[in-house]
């Protein structure tokens, strides 16, 4: 099939339907379009952003994914769109999104969740399965963020519009993360799930000088964010060996596609003195992760 008609033929599936064609084709093709890049250590995925640039709004559509699970310690990870959150500076961030945990038993748990943060986050009361399609949007106006999830594949859906004390707008993302977990003065980065291959599609933004574009808009810069466990990268000169657990893929279909690939086994938890979530699952901001990577101080 011909990238013109797969493109028609895009605007016209639903998820799952698009994971297992489209994103598939994604994620076996040559390297696209190209952007800045980066390392997190508990983000993997794409974010925008540019010197005065505002974002009132973030879309994005993906698969929930099946998670491997084995017996033993239990693994996390969480795929979102949001805004606010990627300088180092950030201490706000507006997100939406769904969890594919596995828990000690070796057991898929699957759920929905949304986040101001620096509050700790909440569960949505919406089934989510693997192998769903979902679509999720967070809406920003003033101090209102409005936040909706719509299971394409049940029809379930959930909308939510909040008053948040703290906004950024600097940024836009579609990430996959390993989730942290705060209690007292503490926070521990939680080992990545495995969650084979997954992916966003139908990624667009929207700013508040009225531009509207996918993640390779020229109205604001892309940057790849790999994960690496503990912050660390394999192998290169002055660097410590540590295993890369989630690489995202170029950017494809004008910047409104990419797939992102777990690539290692779970990250270590690190604790390190930090906000207090009291002992509740969070999604960071990436300046917040970057500290709780960091070795706690005597």
């Amino acid at each position: 099939m011909s990238r013109l008609r797969l493109t028609a033929a895009l605007g016209r599936l639903r998820l799952p339907a698009l994971a297992a064609c489209a994103l598939a084709w994604l994620l076996g093709a040559a390297p696209g379009a190209l952007a800045d890049s980066t390392q997190s250590t508990n983000w993997a995925g794409y974010a925008v952003h540019g010197p005065g640039v505002h974002f009132t709004q973030v879309v994005g559509q993906w698969t929930q994914p099946t998670v491997t699970c084995t017996p033993g310690p239990p693994t996390y990870s969480s795929l979102w769109v949001g805004i606010g959150g990627y300088s180092q500076s950030s201490q706000a961030l507006e997100q939406i999104g769904t969890e594919a945990d596995c828990s000690p038993g070796g057991r898929e748990q699957s759920s929905a969740w949304f986040e101001l943060v620096p509050a700790a986050s909440n569960t949505i009361s919406m089934r989510v399965a693997p192998g769903d399609g979902v679509r999720a949007t967070v809406t920003v106006a003033g101090h209102q963020v409005t936040m909706s999830l719509l299971d394409l594949t049940t029809g379930r859906s959930f909308q939510r519009r909040l008053h948040a004390r703290l906004i950024d707008t600097t940024s836009a993302e579609w990430i996959v993360e390993a989730p942290s977990l705060c209690s007292g003065n503490s926070c521990q980065t939680l080992p990545l799930a495995d969650f084979g291959s997954t992916g966003f599609a139908f990624a667009t933004a929207s700013s508040s000088g009225g531009l509207s574009g996918t993640i390779q808009s020229p109205g604001w810069n892309a940057t790849g964010i790999t994960l690496f466990e503990g912050g660390r990268r394999l192998g290169g000169p002055g660097t410590n060996h540590g295993q890369v657990t989630a690489v995202p893929g170029a950017l494809a279909f004008n910047g409104s596609l990419f797939g992102v690939t777990f690539n290692g086994g779970p990250g270590r938890a690190v604790v390190s003195s930090t906000r207090t979530a009291g002992g509740r699952l969070v999604h960071s901001t990436r300046a917040e992760a970057r500290r709780a990577a960091r070795p706690a101080r005597p």
